[in-house]
């Protein structure tokens, strides 16, 4: 099963009673494990949490510390990009190369890398004089 397949199997379990928007995301760990997560809203944060955060407490639940790659997938006219904070997410877990591949439903397709969503990011070379 592909990381899309995965994506898009997990995003029908999304919880999305408020938005109706589901997301589904699937990475692989440097170890070849595949995790997936997907959107789950409730009514105290009706915007919930995101698949993309899911994934990653997925792997690190699973023991992993690593993504190699990503995939997004939403019903949406254009890919999906994670938001801000998934961004900031999954830079802390992935190299700025690590390919981040985003879906539509109807197939349209984005690739990109981590470092082209956060550029920038805030990282632990910043914390080097403490």
């Amino acid at each position: 099963m592909t990381l899309l397949d995965t994506a898009r199997a997990v995003r029908e379990n999304a919880h999305a009673p408020y938005s109706k928007f589901k997301v589904g995301a699937a990475l692989r760990s440097t170890s070849g494990a595949v995790y997936a997560g997907c959107n789950v809203e409730n009514v105290a944060y009706p915007e919930g949490t995101c698949a993309e955060a899911g994934a990653i407490a997925a792997m690190i639940a699973g023991g992993d510390k690593r993504i190699a790659e990503i995939a997004v997938i939403a019903d949406s006219p254009q890919p999906v990009s994670p938001c801000g904070g998934c961004r900031q997410k999954i830079a802390e877990f992935a190299d700025g190369d690590v390919v981040v591949t985003l879906h539509t439903t109807d197939g349209a397709v984005l690739q990109t890398t981590v470092f082209a969503l956060l550029p920038g990011v805030f990282d632990a070379d910043y914390m080097s004089r403490v």
